[in-house]
């Protein structure tokens, strides 16, 4: 089953010719035959965020919602706390596997990750580092998997909304 997912990048200094990790998402996604419904760049900026966010989920033709960047603990991070204004149920788990992952990655910096998910309107939103490796580390640990209604014993697409419209 195709998932049709949308992309933001959160940056004070990424445009679309040198956001990498975007750049890396958008290949995951594609190579996974999932469908990129709409893919944006915004400032580290809360409010900004919030309102993407929120037109997202709203949105009939997104069931994902994928966020690179903001998700440390320096300077304007803001990504956690904004994506914490659109919950309506946390996904704790998401975060403590990534952190998982990211521990053979990097070691113990992987504790300065504020990695995320939420249930935001039945959408799924996930909120990943900046980082090339944070994002490959997501995907291909934790996305690549729960986002393929094939994988066993459960996954998130069997959960979708439009899958219980049916």
């Amino acid at each position: 089953m195709n998932v049709n997912i949308a992309l933001l990048t959160v940056t004070d200094t990424r445009t679309f010719d040198n956001d990498k990790s975007g750049s890396i998402l958008v290949e995951k996604i594609e190579e996974a035959n999932h469908n990129l419904i709409d893919r944006k760049i915004c400032k580290d900026n809360k409010e900004d965020i919030v309102l993407i966010l929120k037109e997202w989920i709203k949105s009939k033709n997104i069931d994902v919602v994928i966020t690179t960047g903001g998700t440390g603990l320096t300077g304007r991070d803001i990504t956690p706390e904004a994506v914490e204004e659109i919950a309506d149920k946390h996904i704790p788990g998401f975060g403590e596997v990534f952190r998982n992952i990211s521990l053979k990655t990097v070691g113990t910096s992987a504790i300065q990750s504020r990695a995320c998910a939420v249930l935001a309107n039945g959408k799924y939103v996930f909120a990943l580092p900046g980082s090339s490796g944070g994002v490959t580390d997501a995907w291909d640990g934790i996305l690549k998997h729960q986002l393929d209604i094939n994988h066993k014993p459960c996954n998130f697409v069997e959960l979708f909304p439009r899958l219980k419209e049916k």
